[in-house]
């Protein structure tokens, strides 16, 4: 018995798939935190990161250090397209994953119990922002998310070049999402 192929964004639970893409848009701009997923040589590898979600490219740009494994797994997973189509680059396929917690809801019996939540998972591609004017522009997006109480040449130094090069920014482009929730 074969299982039949289902699209990568489908929820299980349809009676808490938020089909919803205005909900969706908002839980990724009022999420604090998201779990980036990459995979390298068969090995999968899940990192938290501070993010901004961009609704007008629909894409989410994030920091992560200047070397390690998720810059790592990103370009690892950027592959060069075949000759006979112009020889693109294909960015890496990755997940990233926001979500909230609710209520705890007990219940009489053990695996009853349950919790209220919401969460949006995302399929798409990533690289690395190689731009410096783009890099600068979404890591200031990054603190205006964070310390929007902050100004930069007021509180602090406005990013400088030698900034851009210790840090690593990437864009995530978003192919498709899922959102799903429960609320009692």
């Amino acid at each position: 018995m074969t299982k039949e192929a289902q699209p990568i964004n489908t929820v299980r639970r349809s009676d808490r798939a938020v089909e919803d893409d205005a909900w969706i848009k908002a839980f990724l701009h009022r999420a604090p935190v998201g779990v980036l997923a990459t995979v390298s040589d068969d090995q999968p590898f899940i990192n938290s990161n501070l993010f901004v979600y961009d609704q007008m490219s629909n894409t989410i740009y994030i920091h992560t250090a200047r070397k390690g494994r998720t810059r790592d797994n990103v370009e690892a997973g950027t592959v060069t397209d075949r000759p006979e189509r112009g020889s693109a680059t294909v960015p890496a396929k990755v997940c990233f994953h926001i979500f909230e917690m609710g209520r705890l809801l007990p219940a009489d019996e053990a695996l009853e119990f349950s919790v209220e939540y919401g969460g949006v998972t995302v399929f798409g591609r990533a690289s690395v922002v190689s731009d410096r004017e783009e890099a600068r522009e979404w890591l200031q997006r990054l603190l205006d998310k964070y310390a929007p109480h902050l100004r930069p040449g007021e509180h602090y130094r406005p990013i400088i070049d030698e900034e851009l090069v210790r840090t690593t920014v990437m864009r995530i482009d978003i192919d498709s999402w899922s959102g799903k929730r429960k609320q009692v």
